[in-house]
């Protein structure tokens, strides 16, 4: 079953609605939304999408609101802080991904501008080159985490079913 059959068997109030309809296969331009969305999709690695997305708000609300300055300057406190938050995903090696990926993010922006920028500039063929490309970058960062994030943001095409109304926006 696609993401959009299943969306369209939640109710319409369903979080995997909001996300369906408003997020998924849509590039943002903001640079800590695109980073939210890496923070999502490595969270989502070995678990349910139903359960990251049942954490998003918590998430948001422990990663400074995705915010890639405060982020990139966390410490092992604040580190620690979130090994302990029951409102998250609670694997250290991704902690520590997600911070480092900010630092990476924040240095990407003094050559390209943006985050989107850096992602656009890539002529990347196939999904192996654009995972080469992440793991020169970033740290938990394989292929489906790649994947998804690229399918998040409209770069991979096949975010949503033909029959989708999203499909054709």
């Amino acid at each position: 079953m696609s993401y959009c059959s299943y969306c369209r068997n939640q109710p319409k109030d369903s979080i995997h609605h909001w996300y369906h309809d408003e997020v998924y296969g849509k590039m943002s331009e903001d640079d800590n939304e695109l980073f939210g969305r890496l923070v999502m999709e490595i969270n989502q690695a070995g678990l349910s999408w139903n359960t990251v997305l049942q954490k998003y708000e918590g998430l948001k609300l422990a990663y400074s609101q995705f915010n890639l300055q405060k982020v990139s300057m966390y410490k092992e406190q604040d580190i620690s802080e979130l090994m302990g938050n029951k409102n998250i995903i609670r694997h250290e090696l991704k902690i520590r991904s997600i911070v480092y990926n900010a630092q990476q993010i924040l240095e990407i922006q003094k050559e390209f501008g943006t985050f989107k920028n850096w992602i656009m500039l890539q002529n990347q063929i196939s999904i192996e080159n654009w995972v080469k490309l992440f793991k020169k970058n970033f740290k938990f960062v394989g292929k489906e985490i790649v994947k998804e994030f690229l399918s998040s943001n409209g770069i991979l095409k096949g975010a949503h079913d033909k029959e989708c109304p999203e499909y054709l926006k």
